[in-house]
């Protein structure tokens, strides 16, 4: 079953003992072994299916990071980072290899960051052999060659299998756990099969390492680079339109979730491959991952019809249906999966109180503000009776994943926007003329058609003006999109009610702003909203 006849390591200098090691055997293998053992099983078109299981997302309240000298004084310490000692990672570790040991396993070697000056080298071990076919899909791929002398940067300990019997011995909440050691620079998951844990696990390391060792901004964000070599860099949470914007007929995918930004202006993907949510997916509307469903794939937690096709829009196992795919699966994409020269950055949100602009320039105070609020707002249509939107923040757009303080990347993101001469733009993919239930979302075409003019170049040379609210400045006219769109309050029926819900929400991001104030330098928080906490609006009025 070796892929490849190279003279494999002895997995023995990890502890683990009488193991039968399958070494970096090729998709199709791992998933004749998947469907063999009845661990999953083949869609009509021979895509594999699995079930992760109890987990059918990340468990973010199990997530902790060794607190040793390393981490004490730099990690952004609460409620997302919290703290383990080594002590019990130590046993942890152990227990997870004790436990390992004499198991049929498999190992492969990978890597992340596409720029070679940054890549890093991972060697996962699992427990499952669909879970190292995530890996094959999600991580970078050496060559034969590369594979000979391989060493590894971060080992990844992956034993789903595992529940810890008594988590407060151990320091942890409950029987499972996503642990990332930056000493011993181990990533262990145990106790879920949910693939995610490995991907953000890692995600989460280099959002620790780059910004601190090689002055890259890690950002949680989709990337494109167009035929004259601009790139574009997109985002936003979940259900904002990242992958759907970024998918342009016209210019090359770098990748769709997770990149860097180095001090020579490359933008590089951490990652060969795709992690897509499928609930409700039609080729229609997203034609690229409809298409990357084939062999080679794993469908995650999807029901299925009575033909064997995947129901995409049942929900019954999870809203977190997903589908990995290595990134060759996608046509338009840019071969080395980076790109030099950032022109423009989009933050997108979807705003269900339909008062945010569809499209505003910010400034870089602005941009590092609204970067470090990370907003957008969920539809709370799940229980009756409930019309109401929610106000979401997640700092950087990628809270959960972020080691340090926000601002650390905010004032990055600033300085580099300004030092490379790029443009920010925050776009509304939510609603227009009121609220959610009100109001109706804003065409895609007309978001589209704001993204390719500001790309083209199109929206450098008109007027604009600014929000007396939100202080953002909006353009007077935009190509392919009706003018009076562009200023929210045109498009309500009562001005009053607009002002009201407006500064509803200017008065929730300042609430949500408070945690990092103390940390914000004056620019940045000037880049909020122009009220204050009083409802007052300055004298722009």
């Amino acid at each position: 079953m070796k892929a490849t006849t190279t003279k494999n390591p002895s997995l023995e200098q990890y502890g683990l003992k009488n193991v039968t090691v399958n070494w970096n055997l090729s998709p199709e293998e791992l998933q004749k072994i998947t469907v063999d053992k009845g661990m999953g099983k083949e869609t009509a078109n021979g895509t594999l299916a699995i079930n992760t299981g109890k987990f059918t997302g990340r468990s973010p309240q199990d997530r902790f990071l060794v607190k040793d000298d390393y981490t004490a004084d730099k990690v952004w310490w609460g409620k997302t980072n919290k703290a383990i000692s080594p002590e019990n990672f130590d046993k942890l570790e152990n227990e997870v290899v004790k436990y390992l040991s004499g198991k049929e396993i498999y190992a492969r070697d990978g890597y992340v960051c596409a720029d070679p000056e940054f890549r890093t080298n991972i060697r996962t071990i699992t427990e499952l052999p669909w879970s190292n076919m995530f890996v094959y899909n999600m991580f970078l791929r050496p060559s034969t060659k590369e594979l000979e002398n391989f060493k590894e940067d971060w080992l990844i300990l992956c034993a789903p299998g595992y529940e810890c019997p008594d988590p407060k011995a151990f320091g942890i909440r409950q029987g499972n756990f996503s642990i990332l050691n930056f000493t011993k620079k181990i990533a262990l998951v145990g106790g879920s099969a949910y693939t995610g844990e490995m991907k953000k696990g890692i995600f989460s390391a280099l959002n620790m390492i780059l910004p601190i060792e090689k002055n890259v901004l890690p950002m949680h964000c989709s990337a494109n680079v167009g035929k004259y070599g601009d790139t574009a860099i997109f985002f936003g949470l979940s259900g904002t339109g990242k992958t759907t914007l970024s998918a342009d007929p016209n210019r090359k995918l770098i990748g769709d979730d997770e990149h860097g930004w180095t001090a020579d202006n490359t933008i590089f993907n951490f990652e060969g491959g795709c992690y897509a949510k499928v609930i409700d997916l039609t080729e229609e509307k997203e034609p690229d991952i409809f298409r990357a469903i084939k062999p080679g794939a794993i469908l995650e937690n999807v029901v299925f019809k009575d033909n064997g096709e995947p129901d995409y829009m049942d929900s019954s196992i999870t809203q977190n249906t997903r589908v990995s795919y290595p990134i060759h699966h996608i046509d338009n994409i840019q071969e080395t999966l980076y790109a030099n020269n950032p022109k423009n950055i989009f933050f997108l949100t979807c705003d269900a109180f339909g008062v945010l602009p569809p499209v505003s320039k910010l400034t870089p105070g602005q941009a590092a503000y609204h970067f470090i609020s990370g907003y957008t707002a969920k539809v709370a249509g799940t229980e009756a009776g409930i019309t109401e939107p929610v106000p979401s923040f997640s700092a950087c757009f990628g809270e959960p994943f972020m080691p340090l303080h926000p601002t650390v990347y905010g004032e990055m993101l600033s300085k580099k926007m300004t030092e490379a001469g790029v443009n920010v733009w925050l776009i509304n993919t939510g609603w227009t003329a009121g609220p959610y239930g009100v109001g109706s979302r804003i065409k895609l075409k007309y978001t589209r058609a704001m993204i390719t003019a500001i790309l083209n170049g199109d929206l450098d040379d008109v007027d604009y003006e600014q929000n007396f609210i939100f202080g953002l400045y909006m353009p007077k006219y935009c190509p392919g999109v009706p003018s009076e769109l562009l200023d929210p309050m045109n498009t309500w029926l009562q001005k009053g009610a607009y002002v009201g819900k407006a500064i509803h929400l200017a008065h929730s991001f300042h609430l949500n702003f408070e945690k990092f104030a103390q940390q914000a330098s004056e620019r940045i928080i000037e880049g909020g909203p122009l009220i204050d906490e009083h409802h007052h609006l300055h004298e722009h009025f």
